[in-house]
């Protein structure tokens, strides 16, 4: 069956960084584009970063753009969201999720998606 699975989170001093990771399972994953989208406390779902199928486009929120990189690895079913010099606006539960296509901002709901997985909380504190 279809399985996202996400590590990489936790807690991290303002400045610092992060690597998450989401590993997938049960499907073609070169066939798909990925996400990144988060929930903060209280808030709805944010979209973060998306790659293409080929891993050749991505594209990033304004509140992340020029902090976070998507990238992909096809060989390993794998993609990854590096995160740098982290704030505290960026506490939230970060979640992975899959789709044919590009799926563009707002997100009402993770059933936006194929499929996702449970999240890893990052949290940004000194």
């Amino acid at each position: 069956h279809v399985q996202l699975v996400e590590s990489g989170g936790g807690l991290v001093q303002p400045g610092g960084s992060l690597r998450l990771s989401c590993a997938a399972s049960g499907f073609t994953f070169s066939n798909y584009w990925m996400y990144w989208v988060r929930q903060a406390p209280g808030k709805g779902l944010e979209w973060v970063a998306v790659i293409n199928s080929a891993g050749m486009s991505r594209w990033y929120a304004d509140s992340v753009e020029g902090r976070f990189t998507i990238s992909r690895d096809n060989a390993k079913n794998t993609v990854y969201l590096g995160m740098d010099n982290l704030e505290p606006e960026d506490t939230a539960l970060y979640y992975c999720a899959s789709a044919t296509g590009p799926i563009r901002p707002p997100i009402s709901a993770l059933s936006d998606f194929d499929s996702w997985g449970q999240g890893t909380q990052v949290t940004v504190s000194s």
